[in-house]
């Protein structure tokens, strides 16, 4: 007897299942929240230096606010104040002369900076003054909270094969790195597909709340910990999320697997099929191929075939990655409200999964996800050639990209899960994620490339959207 007819028979898709699956939103909210916040904790207000040590004690102690800006900070050409310079001296006669700069001496800013408290009452680049000389160390925070997640990944998915995956998830609930696979293993084949693009929905919505919640909570500390208070809640619902019960059987926990069966069979009206089932018969159920040999993460490279599907796959991944959050992790790149910016941009995600819904049968997964990332890295491209001036097209050519490049993100998952052969499917989707936290990690070093030429971040981009699209070639 096969597991998945067991499932079928106990209702793979009913009431059981959707309560799970509620369970399981409520530790991934965090998820967005934590993965994106850096937009917020880390945004640099606009500032300028502090320009107190000019005050000689006469005629600078007099003038307004305003004026004292005009004789201590020089006007870059775009017509705002510098950010990162200040005047030797006050410079009174550009109160009479503001066109006349040429030349003047200017030092960096000696005192610290100023900043705009408007929007954010305190951020990571305003308590440590993580600007000018030190914007990079502040793109390279969100770089270092992307590594963390790429090793705990990986240290979480073997220890839930190892203990389980009900143990591990408190665990992870615990140090706030929540996954939510296990809700799936117990949805039927026939509605797996469809339950993993709907869930994801959640990502979409919780990006939409985000900028939501930074909007009246401006402390990074306080938005730190706003954003990780659902884990507790999350905490007290793990006592009602079921164990797999895959998992149960593979590791020869009969009773235990029975119970949750059972559970199910229960709360879909299915009792009658579990009253003739004992935990016994369950040992004779197959969860998995009974192949005599372990396979391990060396299988991807061992046949020329393998090897060329495992380079496909992981220039793939990191292609997907790299760009979704290297447009995800630009909301402050457009010149427009960042709130505003990133709230279309988690509302513009739910038309894509939609999207790719009924696309996947119709077109295939192959022509969806290779459309797809061209297009993202067609809109990227175009931005280059848009005027700074031109906010609004720029957001909206920008909002597209995000579009396209969360329905490449939801295609993913599903088109590579396809690919590699049962037996060696998780090592390689262990692979895959590890290629696309590296693509995530790297994205927002990609960024600083700016500080060399405007345009080149884009360039990069595009240029990865597009070799990853190449790597979809028809025979994989």
């Amino acid at each position: 007897m096969k597991f998945e007819n067991v499932l079928a028979e106990v209702d793979g898709f009913g009431k059981f299942q959707l309560m799970t699956i509620f369970l399981m939103v409520i530790p991934r909210a965090t998820l967005p929240f934590h993965f994106l916040m850096n937009n917020f904790i880390a945004v640099i207000p606009s500032h300028h230096c502090n320009i107190s040590s000019l005050d000689d004690g006469a005629v600078f102690k007099n003038l307004s606010q305003e004026e004292r800006l005009v004789v201590g900070i020089p006007v870059q050409e775009d017509g705002t104040p510098n950010s990162c310079q200040m005047f030797a001296e006050p410079q009174y006669h550009l109160l009479l002369n503001s066109s006349s700069m040429t030349e003047l001496p200017t030092v960096p800013c000696p005192n610290g900076w100023v900043y705009d408290n408007n929007n954010f009452k305190s951020t990571l680049a305003t308590e440590w003054d993580l600007v000018c000389d030190k914007r990079r160390m502040n793109r390279a925070t969100a770089s270092i909270f992307f590594l963390g997640v790429m090793f705990g990944a990986a240290a979480f998915g073997y220890l839930s094969d190892r203990f389980g995956r009900k143990r591990t998830l408190l665990i992870s609930y615990m140090l706030t790195t929540v996954f939510g696979f296990a809700s799936i293993e117990w949805v039927d084949i026939k509605h797996r597909t469809a339950v993993g693009i709907l869930m994801s929905l959640d990502w979409s919505i919780f990006t939409a709340l985000l900028p939501v919640v930074a909007y009246f909570v401006n402390d990074w500390r306080v938005l730190t910990a706003t954003a990780t208070s659902p884990l507790i809640l999350a905490m007290i619902t793990w006592w009602w999320v079921p164990e797999s019960a895959r998992w149960l059987i593979s590791n020869r926990k009969l009773k235990s697997a029975h119970f949750y069966l059972n559970k199910c069979a229960q709360i879909n009206g299915r009792e009658q099929f579990m009253a003739g089932l004992k935990p016994g018969v369950l040992s004779e159920t197959t969860v998995l191929n009974k192949e005599t040999r372990k396979y391990s993460y060396l299988d991807l490279i061992k046949t020329p075939q393998m090897r060329r599907l495992t380079l496909l796959t992981g220039i793939l991944w990191f292609g997907v990655s790299c760009t979704y959050y290297g447009i995800s992790l630009n909301v402050a790149g457009f010149g427009v409200n960042i709130f505003v910016t990133q709230f279309i941009y988690g509302v513009i995600e739910i038309p894509a999964k939609i999207f790719i819904c009924f696309t996947l049968n119709k077109i295939g997964r192959r022509m969806n996800q290779a459309g797809t990332l061209v297009l993202t890295g067609l809109c990227i491209f175009c931005n280059i050639f848009i005027p700074q001036e031109m906010t609004v097209f720029r957001t909206t050519v920008g909002t597209l990209g995000k579009m396209f490049a969360e329905g490449a993100f939801t295609m993913v998952f599903l088109y590579t899960s396809e690919l590699y052969p049962t037996v060696i499917r998780q090592s390689g989707l262990g692979y895959c994620s590890f290629m696309a936290l590296t693509g995530v990690s790297v994205s927002p070093l990609i960024m600083v490339l700016e500080e060399l030429w405007l345009p080149l971040p884009g360039i990069v981009f595009s240029l990865v959207a597009f070799a990853a699209g190449l790597a979809i070639s028809p025979d994989i």
